[in-house]
């Protein structure tokens, strides 16, 4: 058995060996963070899922088979001011203080590029930034006031004048904006004797998709696959057509199928079919825009020799709902909302064509990229742990997380009626608990409380909630306690909302 090992422990040690060595001779690697909008992994080719066969990412897909695969990357709240926020601080919602689109972070809390410049990189922010405040933390920035706009935006960049004054204005879609100002500064403002660490955040494909004109026709002719669940509602406790948005008639509290145009007069199931393949090729037109711009960022850093030091990152704020569980938006713990992309590519670390699947969620990118940068301790202020390790093809540690927690409070927001929860997510299992209630004085109307509980082998679509089935009794048992302990370790109780803890308190064990 030990001589069996023996040859893994030895090439462990030896990945980890080079990984020390190229951080500890000053050869610091550019970093390259690329985020998108809702850009969900359904709709990323690399992923395998049924958009695969259209081939609508070539681009991404060559950083994944060149580089690694992470397969279960998870937001902490699907909605992108939190999910950025923890991003940007390693930080879980309630200590960083944004629960909901209305939360901001300071400079003084911007704490992943100010300790990257204290590793002596130069840093710049550009896109869509969405944290109200001046991102102040950064050497450069020119990002989008607030969401942007598709086309022809202005953006904000760091001037003489105060935060919001300094306007650089563009006649070009954002995808195209937000490169050409990428890789003007990389080309022309940064100092090319010190490594970078740039986070480049597209708007797309955020809703309501607006391409550029030249992707009118893609996809034209083509019908797109449907999800298996496209006319079903998640079979769910709480789960009516009073809850949640989709594409058809009967599930349709948003009106998209109204705002993309299509005739109230055709019936079901033509309605929604309509609904759907319109939905997806105006989606997908935006992806194509952001994976063509991804091109012309690798064949720049390939034209100028930066390629083989520079750590590519491709991920999204969040997943998102392309019609499964007849859904749209993101919001819900449902996988194709929770789960986010990540792609890392860097020949020098990452053995080509790998994948990953330790649970990881996005306050745990902050100190994986001050690793990558040559920090081996994150501040202890961070939440979120390193899965540096993950990419020399490590073993999963021992004491890595074995769930990792989520929470909406957004309660029956912008009519798309999805209720507050808060749940865990094992390798195998998930927990939600909808307790159905706002936080304070936003929101809706409370909802039902309820539990749901899925078995994510046997029915990876979530469309059976086995909360009331004898046989996972036990294990649901087990994950009350250890949701319980995970939401004080996290400091993610209620204390600070008695009207919600009164419910929790009421409906934990029924």
């Amino acid at each position: 058995m030990f001589k069996s090992i023996r040859p893994y422990i030895v090439l462990s040690l030896l990945c980890l060996g080079i990984a020390s060595d190229l951080l500890a001779k000053n050869q610091k690697p550019n970093i390259l963070f690329i985020m998108s909008d809702d850009h969900t992994k359904q709709a990323i080719g690399a992923y395998g899922s049924r958009l695969a066969q259209l081939n609508p990412t070539p681009n991404i897909d060559y950083l994944a088979k060149n580089g690694m695969r992470f397969d279960q990357v998870f937001c902490n709240n699907s909605i992108c001011t939190p999910s950025r926020a923890s991003i940007i601080t390693g930080q879980y919602p309630q200590s960083n203080g944004v629960l909901d689109l209305n939360g901001s972070i300071s400079a003084d809390k911007q704490y992943l590029p100010l300790v990257m410049k204290k590793a002596g990189y130069q840093t710049a922010m550009i896109g869509k930034w969405h944290l109200k405040k001046e991102p102040a933390a950064f050497d450069f920035y020119c990002v989008l006031p607030g969401q942007g706009l598709y086309h022809n935006p202005d953006f904000y960049v760091r001037g003489p004048k105060p935060w919001g004054k300094n306007i650089l204005k563009s006649n070009k879609h954002s995808s195209d904006a937000i490169t050409d100002i990428s890789l003007d500064w990389l080309k022309n403002k940064r100092k090319t004797n010190q490594a970078f660490f740039l986070m480049h955040h597209f708007k797309a494909p955020h809703d309501m998709y607006e391409n550029a004109k030249r992707y009118d026709s893609y996809l034209e002719e083509i019908d797109i696959p449907r999800p298996n669940n496209l006319f079903e509602a998640p079979k769910a406790s709480p789960g009516s057509k009073d809850l949640g948005s989709g594409l058809s008639k009967s599930h349709n509290t948003w009106g998209l199928p109204q705002k993309l145009g299509i005739s109230d007069e055709l019936n079901e199931p033509e309605y929604t079919h309509k609904a759907y393949q319109l939905y997806l090729k105006r989606y997908l037109r935006c992806v194509k825009g952001i994976d063509d711009k991804i091109k012309r960022l690798i064949d720049y850093l390939t034209e100028t020799g930066e390629i083989e030091n520079t750590i590519i990152i491709y991920t999204s704020d969040q997943g998102f709902l392309l019609g499964e569980h007849n859904l749209i938006d993101k919001r819900w713990m449902y996988e194709e909302s929770f789960s986010m992309p990540f792609i890392a590519y860097y020949p020098k670390l990452i053995k080509k064509n790998s994948v990953n699947h330790w649970l990881i969620n996005n306050t745990d990118f902050a100190p994986t990229l001050l690793q990558l940068a040559g920090i081996n301790n994150p501040p202890e202020y961070m939440q979120g742990k390193s899965f540096f390790d993950a990419f020399t093809g490590s073993a999963k540690p021992e004491n890595w997380r074995e769930f990792t927690y989520y929470r909406y409070w957004m309660h029956m927001a912008h009519r798309l009626a999805v209720p507050a929860h808060f749940g865990i997510r094992s390798e195998r299992y998930k927990l939600i608990f909808f307790y159905g209630l706002k936080n304070g004085k936003r929101g809706g109307k409370p909802t039902p409380v309820a539990w749901e509980f899925y078995d994510l082998k046997s029915d990876p679509s979530e469309m059976v909630n086995q909360y009331a089935n004898p046989e996972y009794q036990s294990i649901i048992s087990k994950m009350k306690s250890q949701l319980k302990d995970l939401r004080i370790e996290l400091k993610e109780t209620d204390e600070k909302y008695p009207q919600i803890q009164k419910i929790i308190d009421a409906h934990w064990d029924k």
